[in-house]
């Protein structure tokens, strides 16, 4: 009998291990990017380049590593492969000299994220039976989060009490990332027979409510551009009455909450969405993002950063936890593959087009107008899930 780890199998602990590592080393790096990119000449539409380019290309490639590993006779090489990829571009990325080496080393470690994060979820479904299958997933998103509220908090520390320069801490960021390779020594998976996978991108055999929901979600990745705007709004506020060190904790210190918030509702959300319905939490969690994004765009005291920072966790705890959910309950049984392969396909097109848009709005009109545009995203996005939810209650 295979040893167990708070009662799922080693292999998931050991899965889990590396994901806390691996987002330690992903969030000391995190709210230390913007002002990383400021520093080396970028400004607004640099900013929404890297993030939304990143984050868009990872969540494509999750459609072709999935369908990758299933053609595989193990799925570990190409997890490991990912994790080695995102752990090389960090170290380059606290190498850059000028905002262009940003851009390349980080769409290339978004680039190992997108390659392990599908072969990684279906080896922990493979390793779990389907009666600890919540288990297992929930310690593994457990530890990836606490990863996360680690990183941001010792990117914090290192920079405010110990005094570091941001490029020594992003390299301290990468050594950590190379910490979680040596486990896959100790993960065990067995050979299997390669599936038979397709990888069809098409909108064929899916119902019009999945269709309202795939332009619901895509109107959505339009207004949720890259975090880094949110930071730095936050550094502007501050960098009136303090010193620039004092403006960057500021912010780096709200970003730290940011990950609490999201980090401490992610799990009890899930629950709430199966009580009150999926597609309305998600729309509630659209409008909340809509009010977020307006305050942002008129903030005017400390207070109401700490409240709009809270908000920004709240919605990300919803979205992230109902958005995938709420589409495969949308899709037909045997199509729900195919359909968090359209769902990621066209959500991470209109991440990397709405950073743009943001970018540009930064630039050339200013700060509100980048979060005036996400509201209004937002809220139409919102409408129409809403109009959704209303056509789900009048078919019962």
């Amino acid at each position: 009998m295979r040893a167990k780890v708070l009662g799922v199998s080693v292999n998931i602990a050991i899965l889990g291990a590396v994901s806390f590592i691996t987002d330690l080393s992903s969030e000391m790096i995190m709210p230390l990017l913007p002002f990383f990119i400021t520093a080396l000449g970028g400004a607004g539409v640099a900013i929404g380049l890297i993030g939304g380019l990143g984050d868009g290309l990872a969540s494509l490639l999750q459609v072709f590593s999935g369908y990758w590993s299933d053609k595989l006779p193990r799925r570990k090489p190409l997890v490991f492969i990912g994790y080695v990829v995102s752990s090389l571009f960090k170290l380059f990325l606290a190498l850059s000299l000028v905002w262009q080496h940003v851009l390349a080393a980080r769409v290339l470690e978004r680039v190992g994220k997108g390659l392990r994060t599908a072969p990684r979820d279906a080896l922990i479904a493979d390793f779990a039976d389907e009666s600890i299958r919540g288990k297992a997933f929930g310690l593994h998103r457990a530890l990836d989060t606490a990863g996360a509220v680690a990183g941001s908090v010792a990117a914090l520390l290192l920079f405010w009490f110990l005094g570091l320069e941001i490029r020594s801490i992003l390299i301290v960021a990468a050594v950590i990332a190379f910490a979680a390779l040596p486990f896959f020594w100790w993960l065990k998976e067995p050979p299997r027979a390669p599936q038979k996978a397709t990888m069809a991108i098409t909108l064929r055999g899916f119902s019009g409510r999945f269709r309202l929901f795939l332009f619901a979600s895509t109107t959505f990745g339009l207004a949720n551009f890259t975090y880094m705007f949110f930071i730095l709004r936050a550094h502007d506020f501050f960098s009136t009455g303090y010193s620039q060190k004092e403006a960057m904790v500021a912010a780096i210190g709200l970003y730290v909450l940011y990950n609490i918030v999201y980090t401490v509702l992610a799990l009890p959300v899930g629950s709430l969405s199966d009580r009150f319905g999926r597609g309305k939490l998600l729309a509630a969690g659209y409008f909340l993002f809509c009010l977020t994004c307006f305050g942002f765009a008129r903030v005017e005291s400390w207070t109401l950063l700490l409240v709009l920072f809270g908000l920004y966790g709240v919605v990300s705890a919803i979205v992230e936890t109902t958005q995938r959910a709420f589409g495969c309950d949308l899709a037909p049984v045997e199509s729900r593959g195919a359909a968090l392969g359209l769902m990621h396909t066209c959500t991470g097109l209109a991440v990397i087009l709405g950073s743009l848009i943001a970018g540009q709005l930064w630039d050339l009109v200013g700060p509100g107008a980048t979060f005036f545009y996400g509201a209004a995203a937002a809220l139409v996005a919102g409408t129409v899930l809403l109009f959704l939810c209303g056509q789900s209650n009048a078919h019962r």
